[in-house]
Protein backbone atom coordinates (compact mmCIF):
# COMPACT_ATOMS: atom_id res chain seq x y z
CA UNK A 1 0.00 0.00 0.00
CA UNK A 2 1.24 3.48 -0.78
CA UNK A 3 -0.15 4.94 2.39
CA UNK A 4 -2.26 3.74 5.27
CA UNK A 5 -5.95 4.66 5.00
CA UNK A 6 -8.29 5.02 7.96
CA UNK A 7 -10.41 2.15 6.67
CA UNK A 8 -7.37 -0.15 6.48
CA UNK A 9 -6.16 1.01 9.92
CA UNK A 10 -9.53 0.09 11.43
CA UNK A 11 -9.53 -3.28 9.66
CA UNK A 12 -6.02 -4.11 10.92
CA UNK A 13 -6.77 -2.86 14.43
CA UNK A 14 -9.91 -5.01 14.61
CA UNK A 15 -7.83 -8.14 14.00
CA UNK A 16 -6.09 -7.55 17.35
CA UNK A 17 -8.27 -5.26 19.46
CA UNK A 18 -11.66 -6.30 20.87
CA UNK A 19 -12.04 -4.09 23.97
CA UNK A 20 -14.38 -1.16 23.35
CA UNK A 21 -12.36 1.15 25.62
CA UNK A 22 -9.24 0.55 23.50
CA UNK A 23 -11.15 1.13 20.26
CA UNK A 24 -12.47 4.37 21.74
CA UNK A 25 -8.94 5.39 22.73
CA UNK A 26 -7.80 4.66 19.15
CA UNK A 27 -10.60 6.90 17.82
CA UNK A 28 -9.70 9.69 20.29
CA UNK A 29 -6.06 9.62 19.24
CA UNK A 30 -7.06 9.49 15.56
CA UNK A 31 -9.23 12.61 16.01
CA UNK A 32 -6.35 14.48 17.65
CA UNK A 33 -3.94 13.35 14.94
CA UNK A 34 -6.26 14.58 12.20
CA UNK A 35 -6.32 18.02 13.82
CA UNK A 36 -2.53 18.03 14.19
CA UNK A 37 -2.19 17.11 10.50
CA UNK A 38 -4.34 20.11 9.57
CA UNK A 39 -2.18 22.32 11.77
CA UNK A 40 0.96 21.20 9.93
CA UNK A 41 -0.69 21.23 6.50
CA UNK A 42 -0.40 17.44 6.17
CA UNK A 43 -2.75 14.67 5.00
CA UNK A 44 -5.50 14.52 7.64
CA UNK A 45 -6.81 11.03 6.91
CA UNK A 46 -3.31 9.57 6.76
CA UNK A 47 -2.43 10.94 10.20
CA UNK A 48 -5.81 9.77 11.57
CA UNK A 49 -5.05 6.27 10.28
CA UNK A 50 -1.65 6.17 12.00
CA UNK A 51 -3.27 7.45 15.21
CA UNK A 52 -5.99 4.82 15.04
CA UNK A 53 -3.50 1.97 14.68
CA UNK A 54 -0.97 3.11 17.31
CA UNK A 55 -1.91 0.56 20.02
CA UNK A 56 -2.22 -2.39 17.62
CA UNK A 57 -0.57 -4.95 19.93
CA UNK A 58 -1.49 -3.45 23.33
CA UNK A 59 -4.53 -5.57 24.21
CA UNK A 60 -2.78 -8.89 23.53
CA UNK A 61 0.67 -7.89 24.78
CA UNK A 62 0.27 -5.13 27.41
CA UNK A 63 3.62 -6.00 29.01
CA UNK A 64 5.39 -6.20 25.65
CA UNK A 65 3.72 -3.22 23.99
CA UNK A 66 5.12 -2.39 20.53
CA UNK A 67 7.21 -5.57 20.43
CA UNK A 68 4.53 -7.32 18.34
CA UNK A 69 3.77 -4.47 15.97
CA UNK A 70 6.57 -4.02 13.47
CA UNK A 71 6.59 -7.40 11.69
CA UNK A 72 2.81 -7.95 11.43
CA UNK A 73 2.25 -4.42 10.10
CA UNK A 74 5.13 -4.77 7.67
CA UNK A 75 3.66 -8.05 6.42
CA UNK A 76 0.29 -6.30 6.03
CA UNK A 77 2.00 -3.77 3.76
CA UNK A 78 1.92 -0.78 6.11
CA UNK A 79 4.56 1.75 4.93
CA UNK A 80 7.79 1.99 6.94
CA UNK A 81 7.24 5.66 7.89
CA UNK A 82 3.88 4.76 9.44
CA UNK A 83 5.33 1.80 11.35
CA UNK A 84 8.12 4.04 12.65
CA UNK A 85 5.60 6.68 13.78
CA UNK A 86 3.67 4.02 15.70
CA UNK A 87 6.84 2.67 17.32
CA UNK A 88 8.01 6.19 18.25
CA UNK A 89 5.02 6.80 20.55
CA UNK A 90 6.70 4.32 22.92
CA UNK A 91 9.89 6.38 23.14
CA UNK A 92 11.40 6.21 26.63
CA UNK A 93 8.56 3.98 27.83
CA UNK A 94 9.03 0.69 26.02
CA UNK A 95 11.61 1.40 23.30
CA UNK A 96 14.22 3.93 22.15
CA UNK A 97 12.66 4.95 18.81
CA UNK A 98 12.94 8.72 19.11
CA UNK A 99 10.17 10.81 17.52
CA UNK A 100 11.75 12.83 14.68
CA UNK A 101 8.98 13.96 12.32
CA UNK A 102 5.99 16.13 13.18
CA UNK A 103 3.76 13.07 12.79
CA UNK A 104 5.86 11.06 15.25
CA UNK A 105 6.09 13.90 17.77
CA UNK A 106 2.35 14.57 17.50
CA UNK A 107 1.42 10.93 18.14
CA UNK A 108 3.81 10.77 21.10
CA UNK A 109 2.13 13.85 22.60
CA UNK A 110 -1.59 13.34 21.90
CA UNK A 111 -1.66 9.68 23.00
CA UNK A 112 -1.62 10.74 26.66
CA UNK A 113 -3.19 14.17 26.12
CA UNK A 114 -6.34 12.71 24.55
CA UNK A 115 -6.91 10.71 27.75
CA UNK A 116 -7.09 13.84 29.90
CA UNK A 117 -9.35 15.58 27.36
CA UNK A 118 -11.66 12.56 27.29
CA UNK A 119 -11.82 12.39 31.09
CA UNK A 120 -12.54 16.13 31.37
CA UNK A 121 -15.24 16.00 28.68
CA UNK A 122 -17.00 13.10 30.37
CA UNK A 123 -17.55 15.21 33.49
CA UNK A 124 -19.41 17.94 31.59
CA UNK A 125 -23.19 17.93 30.89
CA UNK A 126 -22.53 18.85 27.24
CA UNK A 127 -19.46 16.70 26.93
CA UNK A 128 -16.73 18.18 24.79
CA UNK A 129 -19.12 20.27 22.69
CA UNK A 130 -18.75 23.44 24.78
CA UNK A 131 -15.41 22.73 26.46
CA UNK A 132 -13.08 25.71 26.49
CA UNK A 133 -9.31 25.60 26.57
CA UNK A 134 -9.36 27.52 29.86
CA UNK A 135 -11.57 24.97 31.63
CA UNK A 136 -9.47 22.12 30.23
CA UNK A 137 -6.18 23.65 31.39
CA UNK A 138 -7.55 23.77 34.96
CA UNK A 139 -8.04 20.00 34.78
CA UNK A 140 -4.64 19.56 33.16
CA UNK A 141 -2.94 21.44 36.00
CA UNK A 142 -4.77 19.39 38.64
CA UNK A 143 -2.40 16.46 39.11
CA UNK A 144 -5.05 14.35 40.85
CA UNK A 145 -7.35 14.56 37.82
CA UNK A 146 -6.81 11.69 35.31
CA UNK A 147 -3.70 10.97 37.35
CA UNK A 148 -2.65 8.01 35.21
CA UNK A 149 -2.06 10.28 32.20
CA UNK A 150 1.62 11.19 32.01
CA UNK A 151 1.78 15.00 32.07
CA UNK A 152 5.62 15.25 31.97
CA UNK A 153 5.52 13.12 28.81
CA UNK A 154 2.92 15.43 27.24
CA UNK A 155 5.04 18.48 28.08
CA UNK A 156 8.12 16.77 26.66
CA UNK A 157 6.19 16.05 23.46
CA UNK A 158 5.09 19.69 23.21
CA UNK A 159 8.70 20.74 23.65
CA UNK A 160 9.73 18.39 20.81
CA UNK A 161 7.06 20.00 18.63
CA UNK A 162 8.25 23.47 19.62
CA UNK A 163 4.70 24.25 20.74
CA UNK A 164 3.06 25.34 23.98
CA UNK A 165 0.88 22.78 25.75
CA UNK A 166 -2.08 25.19 25.46
CA UNK A 167 -1.71 25.32 21.68
CA UNK A 168 -1.47 21.54 21.31
CA UNK A 169 -4.39 21.04 23.74
CA UNK A 170 -6.54 23.50 21.81
CA UNK A 171 -5.84 21.71 18.51
CA UNK A 172 -6.57 18.32 20.10
CA UNK A 173 -9.82 19.53 21.71
CA UNK A 174 -11.03 20.94 18.37
CA UNK A 175 -10.16 17.65 16.67
CA UNK A 176 -12.14 15.67 19.23
CA UNK A 177 -15.08 18.11 19.04
CA UNK A 178 -15.40 17.27 15.33
CA UNK A 179 -15.99 13.64 16.32
CA UNK A 180 -17.96 14.23 19.55
CA UNK A 181 -20.76 11.76 18.72
CA UNK A 182 -18.43 8.97 17.59
CA UNK A 183 -16.28 9.46 20.72
CA UNK A 184 -19.33 9.38 23.04
CA UNK A 185 -18.44 12.90 24.17
CA UNK A 186 -21.51 14.82 22.98
CA UNK A 187 -22.87 15.04 26.52
CA UNK A 188 -26.05 13.93 28.20
CA UNK A 189 -28.68 16.69 28.14
CA UNK A 190 -31.29 16.40 30.90
CA UNK A 191 -34.14 15.48 28.54
CA UNK A 192 -32.20 12.51 27.16
CA UNK A 193 -33.37 10.11 29.85
CA UNK A 194 -32.51 6.46 29.58
CA UNK A 195 -34.40 3.62 31.25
Amino acid sequence: MEKLTLEEAKRLNDTMVTEESLKLHAANVAACMGAMAEHFGEDKEHWEAVGYLHDYDYEKYPDEHLQHTEEPLREAGVPEEDIRAILAHGYGICNDVEPKTNMEKSLYTVDELSGIIQAAARMRPNGITDMTLKSFMKKFKSKNFAAKCDRPLILKGCEMLGMDVKEVSDIAIQGMKEHAEELHLAGHPEDDTEE
